[in-house]
């Protein structure tokens, strides 16, 4: 994993959504968090893919699975994975009660055809 410069354990999340997707009352299929500030984006297989966007826009490097139950990390800088790794600011996920493609109610009927693969 990058050196700890990519990773502030006392910045929580940015919220319990993909913040890009948020604004434009989008959806999401998986979300991401940046370890470094605590943006929460979505993953590569969402239609926006603002996880990897804000790697590439500001250069922080490492993401953690913000999924329940997952506390794999990703390095886009050293292109790694991590099946762990330090412990974040709180909550470590989006609520279990929100589901996965997500948030309720945008999710078009035809979403694994829309996904990136």
């Amino acid at each position: 994993m990058s050196s700890n410069t990519g990773i502030d354990h006392s910045v929580p999340p940015s919220g319990t959504g993909c913040v890009e997707c948020e604004a434009t009352k989008s959806w999401w299929f998986h979300l991401r968090r940046c370890a470094l500030c605590g943006h929460v984006g979505c993953c590569d297989s969402s239609q926006g893919q603002h996880a990897s966007a804000h790697y590439r826009t500001t250069g922080h490097p490492v993401v953690q699975s913000f999924e329940p139950g997952e506390e794999w990390f990703w390095d886009y800088a050293a292109n790694d994975l991590r099946e762990s790794g330090p412990t974040l600011a709180a909550p470590s996920s989006h609520p279990e009660s929100q589901p996965a493609p997500g948030p309720a109610g945008r999710v078009p009927a035809n979403w694994v055809r829309l996904l990136h693969r």
